[in-house]
């Protein structure tokens, strides 16, 4: 494919734009202090424009630092000294051939820094909905509920500054006065952000916006005021500069809100203002933690071009669209009139070179994000941005690779995630890799999540094709890393990735041939080890999966999922001991199969491995599912064909199980890494065989060691 559409060049007024892929705006957490954009902020948005991105949008820039302000560490642009780091960043994303788009913010009822500071938050009216009135809190975690709380503990009930026309007055100014300040930095737009709950969409929400006067009512009147600061930025800025507003097109899981007919209106209205284009996105209900996966960066594939295609019907101007979008659908929608520019959110962070190696040919290249939600959950702890897969975003200058002082030979143990990274970091440093694999495949513990969270296979794949392209790496299946082998190889430096340790923990009854521990799950589904699970699988089933075996389908996660729909060697009802990650993934995956499940835990909130966002989805997902949820269970025993526990009030429970999985036990084993160093030679452990960290922890480490390994 030749993404001839998504990659030919665009125009928004008079700017020109190499093609049709702009980075989305989204918070980093990565500027100085005072909102001041420094170093890392530009080497953050700099390797995305050298990777051939066409706009780069800095995300939610407030336009009043600190008032107004929503995040830690939020870029600004309020201030004259705030110019000289957006010029450096405008100088910076030029030089490679990028444009600079400032997304200016206020945060309105979601000013966070206002309300620790004891400020009053702005708003059109007393809202009818909050943050209080949802289910947010319950998917988090107890030491996470803590941090997230603690600040705003002693703060007692929110004080709103209802706006009057004076202060409406005021806050149009706010927006001209930074939109002149970065047009006079270098930006090439700016981009007005009338969605998510911040300020602007307060007042087209008619649930929040509850005046009487001509800034309330009908969307004619709703929008009346993103009408004024879209007038005043244009004032500003003069008639050529691209400007346009970010808006929700709908919004999910709450009656009463922004409609489709009504973002229609405001669209129309925004480019009578002087909108040079409409950025579509959409919300959901402000005390949901599925808006976060459904209205902000949703997890369904194409989620807003239903709504962008009709928002293109009614204006004249180019409707840009985020929404989990994949290159070859961007090119389809763009070539069938539904939208004219595609933003890129999660996928630029993966891969900050998308749009080049898309151009060269390669999408094969491209390491994809697998919606894990680390980028996103980061801002709800006061943390920067990062990816599970790329460990250098945010870490740009940190865990940048250089060519290695001493370039040698290096023996890397397990082809997992993390060693497979590790190999490949290292050998873009100039060492030559080993790469020993005690089975058959690459992949490690990550070929199993695959199975169950499918987006893990993409990475997996990824990396395997990454090792297997260059030639300073070689690997050796059924390969067990002896002192002998290493010591023929010649090697000194060996890095140990050989993943966790898994036993089974002391439940009464888990001796039972019904009851599956971690590592016999895994062999189950990946059919290897089958003759140790003799006394758990009848012969029959054992032989007809060594078949699938010896053909290779086995090997392919896609087959075993798509083959698990018509069979698996599981009785109706399934008890799940373990609500962590791996407990909660094979709930979905088996209940999506037809089974009964039930997860028990000890642990008061299930969930623990989960990034916050994509847990409040898949709670929600269980639930709708049917699976029972069992937390805080204590007492936990295996009967016959049954799980007994006391439940956090003290009654006694009992589910049926046709089959146990107890999805607990793992933890870091640096067994091999001991011993290598005991024998001379310089080990170095990283990943699961350190702790539980899973696809994240894996990539970060090995990240950190490559740097370390001069």
């Amino acid at each position: 494919m030749d993404y001839r559409h998504l990659l030919q060049p665009g125009r928004i007024n008079g700017m020109e734009l190499r093609n049709r892929i702009f980075m989305t705006p989204m918070g980093s957490n990565l500027a100085d202090e005072d909102g001041i954009s420094g170093d890392r902020l530009r080497a953050y948005y700099t390797e995305r424009a050298k990777g051939g991105t066409a706009m780069i949008t800095m995300g939610s820039v407030s336009i009043g630092y600190p008032e107004g302000s929503s995040n830690w560490r939020q870029e600004a642009i309020s201030k004259e000294e705030q110019v000289p780091g957006v010029r450096a960043i405008a100088d910076a994303l030029h030089a490679h051939g990028a444009k600079l788009c400032l997304q200016l913010h206020h945060a309105g009822l979601v000013a966070m820094n206002d309300m620790l500071a004891g400020r009053p938050i702005w708003t059109p009216s007393v809202p009818e909905v909050g943050k209080s009135d949802g289910d947010m809190m319950d998917g988090f975690l107890e030491d996470e509920l803590a941090k997230f709380t603690a600040p705003f503990a002693a703060m007692g009930e929110p004080k709103y500054k209802v706006m009057d026309k004076d202060d409406i007055a005021y806050v149009v100014n706010l927006f001209a006065s930074a939109a002149e300040r970065a047009k006079r930095a270098g930006a090439d737009a700016v981009e007005i952000h009338a969605g998510h709950g911040y300020l602007v969409s307060s007042f087209l929400n008619p649930l929040i916006n509850r005046r009487t006067d001509e800034y309330g009512g009908s969307v004619e009147n709703r929008t009346r005021f993103l009408c004024d600061v879209i007038k005043g930025v244009r004032a500003a800025v003069g008639p050529d500069f691209p400007i346009w507003p970010r808006m929700d097109g709908t919004h999910f899981l709450i009656e009463g809100a922004i409609t489709i007919e009504d973002a229609v209106v405001t669209a129309r209205l925004a480019q009578e203002a002087g909108a040079d284009a409409i950025h579509v996105t959409a919300d959901g209900h402000p005390g949901s933690g599925l808006t976060y996966s459904t209205g902000h960066a949703t997890d369904t594939p194409n989620g807003f071009v239903h709504l962008a295609a009709r928002i293109k019907q009614a204006v004249d101007v180019p409707v840009i669209c985020p929404g989990r979008i994949e290159p070859e659908d961007a090119d389809r929608f763009i070539a069938d009139g539904k939208l004219d520019f595609v933003t890129m959110g999660r996928k630029l962070l993966a891969e900050p070179h998308l749009a080049r190696k898309l151009s060269e040919g390669n999408p094969q290249g491209v390491r994809p994000c697998v919606y894990c939600y680390t980028c996103i959950s980061q801002i709800f702890f006061s943390r920067q941005v990062k990816c599970a897969v790329n460990p250098e975003t945010g870490y740009e200058l940190e865990r940048m690779l250089t060519p290695a002082d001493n370039p040698r030979h290096i023996a890397v143990v397990g082809g997992g995630p993390g060693g497979m990274e590790a190999a490949r970091r290292l050998a873009s440093r100039g060492h030559t890799i080993t790469l020993l694999e005690a089975s058959d495949s690459l992949g490690g513990t990550a070929r199993f999540a695959s199975i169950a969270f499918a987006p893990n296979e993409r990475i997996v794949e990824w990396l395997k094709r990454e090792v297997a392209a260059d030639q300073r790496i070689t690997v050796k299946l059924r390969a067990r890393a002896t002192p002998a082998l290493l010591r023929e190889l010649g090697v000194q430096d060996v890095v140990v990735a050989t993943g966790a340790r898994r036993s089974m923990p002391d439940i009464p009854g888990a001796d039972q041939n019904f009851v599956f521990n971690g590592d016999e799950m895994r062999s189950l589904m990946l059919a290897e080890g089958l003759e140790a699970l003799s006394g758990k699988i009848d012969f029959a089933t054992r032989l007809a999966m060594k078949a699938g075996r010896s053909t290779g389908m086995t090997k392919s996660a896609a087959f075993v999922r798509e083959a698990s729909r018509k069979y698996m060697p599981f009785g109706k009802d399934i008890v799940i001991i373990g609500g962590e990650l791996v407990g909660m993934e094979l709930a979905e995956f088996l209940s999506e199969r037809g089974r009964r499940v039930t997860v028990v835990d000890d642990a008061t909130r299930l969930g623990a491995g989960l990034q916050i966002v994509r847990r409040w989805r898949v709670l929600d997902h269980l639930r709708h599912l049917g699976v029972t949820l069992a937390p805080g269970a204590r007492n936990i025993a295996i009967a016959d064909h049954a799980v007994q526990w006391t439940d956090s009030k003290g009654n006694s429970q009992t589910a049926k199980a046709d089959h146990v999985i107890v999805a607990k036990g793992a933890m870091g084993d640096t067994t091999l890494a001991d011993e290598l160093r005991e024998q001379g030679f310089s080990a170095h452990a990283i990943g699961d065989a350190t702790g539980v960290g899973y696809i994240e922890g894996a990539m970060e480490s090995a990240a950190e060691l490559a740097v370390k390994l001069a």
